[in-house]
């Protein structure tokens, strides 16, 4: 067993790592945009890219506990939080990104009429809001118990992107197909483990 000096050193080397890993997707956006790179409709490769990052981190976000039980390892818990930030992080620059590069500012409810699609993005992004709030040792401390079945939403808020993406893909829907098996596997194994009540949110149960 290593020294507690050696864990602390370990720990920070970790949480350093997953740290840039999780900022990677905004380097390469920031570095394609400064090169040229970005494609000819700059505001929708990015409004997209920033979209897909926050998807893909939910997903990550949701691997963690399986990893935990299928390793033992309780370090994988660690870096939930950083994880589920960072999605949010990526989540409120694809919302700016679309109000200011897509749509502009002026003309949301006819968009949400008109392109349910953006209505279920939308859903998914204020799914995500109370777990930003709540995501501190402070906030999980005074809620207690209550903590857990909010942080349920975020089960809620990844359908609710998978299903934002898939309807607004074009033809290719390859990308969103893996990724919707993927998210499924992942509520099936949640599901298995500790009971459908534990994908429930705002809903007392055991996990």
């Amino acid at each position: 067993m290593l020294p507690a000096a050696e864990r602390m050193v370990s720990s920070v080397v970790a949480k350093v790592i997953v740290f840039c890993a999780a900022l990677m997707p905004l380097i390469w956006l920031v570095s394609d945009v400064v090169v040229g790179r970005i494609g000819p409709d700059p505001g929708q490769e990015i409004t997209e890219r920033l979209g897909i990052a926050a998807f893909q981190l939910l997903l990550v976000t949701l691997l963690i506990t399986p990893l935990k039980k299928m390793t033992g390892w309780p370090g994988w818990l660690r870096h939930r939080r950083m994880l589920g930030l960072f999605a949010f992080f990526y989540a409120v620059l694809h919302v700016f990104a679309f109000l200011q590069l897509i749509l502009g500012w002026g003309d949301l409810w006819a968009t949400f009429t008109r392109r349910p699609y953006i209505a279920l993005g939308a859903v998914a992004f204020l799914l995500m809001i109370p777990l930003a709030l709540t995501s501190t040792k402070a906030m999980m401390k005074r809620m207690g118990r209550r903590w857990k079945p909010i942080h349920r939403l975020i089960y809620l808020s990844a359908i609710f992107a998978w299903l934002h993406f898939l309807w607004q893909a074009r033809s290719d829907v390859t990308e969103m197909v893996v990724y919707g098996l993927l998210l499924l596997a992942l509520l099936f194994i949640r599901a298995y483990w500790f009971g459908v009540s534990s994908l429930v949110p705002l809903r007392k149960s055991r996990a």
